[in-house]
């Protein structure tokens, strides 16, 4: 079992940068990817940033060159770090991490964090 726990969304106004984290606690060894997933209202949860246990970063065509995806150096903490954020990013952040126990598949996720970007 993996356990999530996000936090660091709020408000933040149009152009502005914010971090979030999650921090993932149990079976953390068993993680071989994790990702960042948002959903605004009214529309399908979208893959944001994954990244692997060997710290290859992939990014959604919208967010290259604005966000970047890392681990902490004790590797049970993952980041977010968004720039130039826009309105339409306004969403509620999800931290994804997908595990293998044997031949058996795991997806676990957050809670989900609010990002709002609005002046």
């Amino acid at each position: 079992q993996v356990q999530l726990v996000e936090s660091g969304g709020g408000l933040v106004q149009p152009g502005g940068s914010l971090r979030l984290s999650c921090a993932a606690s149990g079976s953390i060894f068993s993680i071989y990817a994790m990702n960042w997933y948002r959903q605004a209202p009214g529309k399908e949860r979208e893959l944001v940033a994954t990244i692997t246990s060997g710290d290859s970063a992939n990014y959604a065509d919208s967010v290259k060159g604005r966000f970047t995806v890392s681990r902490g150096n004790a590797r049970n903490t993952l980041f977010l770090e968004m720039n130039s954020l826009e309105p339409e990013e306004t969403a509620d952040y999800y931290c994804n991490a997908l595990a293998s126990h044997g031949r058996v598949e795991y997806d676990y996720w957050g809670q989900g964090n609010q990002v709002t970007v609005s002046s």
